[in-house]
């Protein structure tokens, strides 16, 4: 592939991962101070690597082909420590303010991947706080498009590569461009946003799977129309789909871009509301 996005940050080999699974930084209370101590979150990492390799060569491909998104909202930053020192290097985040706040705190080769709703209001903030930010994986209109290729060009840094990220589902609470307009929108990046790299397709799948995982077909069915109204071979057209309860389908049905959170460092642990 010419211009993908690096599949390589991950452990060489799982050997690594095992030798390298010692907790650092700073405890936190409760149940993350546990999983750091116990190096639960190294643990998991292992065992998601090892997955992938099952699920890659059971689709007669190669597991160095397909990208381990660590997705890590809500967890602190003594888990994602953890988690690099068990040799990963690629982290998701959800949210601007705290991929901002959790970026200092950590090693300037991670490559981190913002996954979630992107407002115009955020970019700036996003792309000064996040110098070491590898990819935007939603992209979902031209509006945030303009904004992200303006925003990259003024502050001088080199293209930023982008998903488009694509509702598959038709459910109203999902974020993305209608199928029917992945192909309008990615000439848009390519045309018009000489900031900006598009890498290619991103969906969030439904979460009450059961055999036939039609999200999947039809992002991949948008690869196809895509790289054909681009003229680009569909190697170079990555497919971002897959989380923890899917990844392995998903793979099998062409991801090169897997999104894993829960299955690495836990359930989310969200902010209780306060009673008035």
């Amino acid at each position: 592939m010419q211009w993908q996005c690096n599949r390589n940050s991950q452990p060489d080999n799982l050997e690594k991962a095992e030798r390298e699974n010692e907790p650092e930084g700073e405890e936190q209370p409760g149940m993350a101070s546990s999983a750091a101590i116990d190096g639960v979150a190294a643990a998991a990492l292992r065992s998601v690597l090892q997955r992938v390799q099952q699920a890659a060569e059971k689709s007669a491909r190669k597991a160095q082909d397909i990208r381990v998104v660590a997705v890590s909202k809500t967890k602190p930053v003594s888990l994602l420590r953890q988690v690099y020192e068990a040799g990963h290097r690629c982290f998701g985040e959800n949210y601007v303010q705290e991929i901002v706040e959790k970026v200092p705190q950590l090693p300037e080769d991670i490559e981190w991947h913002f996954i979630g709703n992107l407002q115009s209001n955020k970019v700036k903030p996003l792309l000064t706080g996040v110098p070491n930010l590898a990819m935007v994986e939603s992209v979902d209109d031209e509006k945030i498009a303009n904004r992200l290729d303006h925003v990259v060009g003024s502050i001088g840094r080199k293209p930023l590569k982008v998903l488009i990220q694509v509702n598959t589902s038709g459910e109203e609470s999902k974020f993305g461009v209608e199928p029917s307009g992945c192909v309008e929108l990615a000439k848009y990046v390519t045309s018009g946003c000489p900031n900006l790299e598009f890498c290619g397709l991103m969906t969030i799948g439904m979460l009450d799977y059961t055999s036939t995982p039609e999200n999947f077909k039809t992002l991949a069915n948008c690869r196809t129309e895509v790289c054909k109204a681009l003229g680009i071979p569909e190697e170079q057209c990555e497919l971002s789909m897959g989380m923890s309860s899917d990844f392995e389908l998903a793979i099998e049905m062409g991801s090169t871009n897997v999104r894993i959170g829960s299955t690495i460092f836990g359930p989310r642990e969200y902010p209780k509301k306060q009673s008035n």
